[in-house]
């Protein structure tokens, strides 16, 4: 059954490009884009319906602090969308193929992971990461029946556990202390539940 389409460039890209255009001006980023739909080098991982590619002379920019310019762009882009949290894979904005690359990146790092697990019958915990790339390493070890990964902890700093299929998991962190004056930290949207990967299925949605 086919996925229906809800992002095209004819629909959405006037208002990507004028919100794009003024906001890259106001922060002096001298920067350019284009965008594609459909194309994607890696669609088991990502297949989104747009794609915006940067260049220019202030790229790095764009690419500093594992990419934290170039990700609030794009989550900015889908506020302004009105894009659900659901379709936020539908959009997605690299920069110098950076995006391809860490996804390649991700994919080798959770098989060697994979591979020690198996070895070292040990769990393997990963650094904090960002919820499009946990997914990316649950995706990878989706096949895998001698293992399981799940994510756990909070954000900012929830990561991805690899352990043996008949491992229990670790004991769930306990919450961030509250913040000051805001009422309180729930610990990000997840909170300090966990998703799994690999050798279950994880409901849609958790990441």
């Amino acid at each position: 059954m086919s996925v229906k389409v809800k992002y095209t460039v004819a629909e959405h890209g006037p208002k990507i490009e004028q919100f794009l255009r003024k906001t890259l001006n106001l922060a002096g980023l001298d920067v350019r884009f284009e965008m594609a739909e459909n194309e994607t080098v890696h669609p088991e991982f990502e297949n989104p319906e747009i794609r915006v590619k940067f260049d220019g002379p202030d790229i790095d920019l764009l690419l500093a602090n594992k990419t934290e310019v170039l990700l609030a762009l794009e989550h900015l882009t889908q506020e302004v969308l009105g894009m659900p949290g659901d379709d936020h894979t539908r959009l997605c904005f690299d920069a110098n193929d950076h995006r391809m690359l860490r996804i390649e990146e991700l994919r080798v790092s959770a098989l060697q992971a994979a591979d020690r697990v198996k070895s070292s019958r040990s769990p393997f915990r990963f650094n904090a990461m960002n919820s499009r790339e946990r997914r990316i390493i649950h995706l990878a070890l989706r096949g895998e029946t001698s293992l399981r990964s799940e994510s756990e902890g909070f954000e900012p700093r929830r990561n991805v556990v690899i352990y043996p299929a008949d491992m229990p998991s670790s004991p769930a962190p306990p919450p961030p202390p509250p913040r000051r004056g805001t009422g309180g930290d729930r610990g990000g949207r997840d909170g300090g539940r966990r998703d799994s990967g690999g050798g279950r299925r994880r409901p849609p949605g958790r990441r």
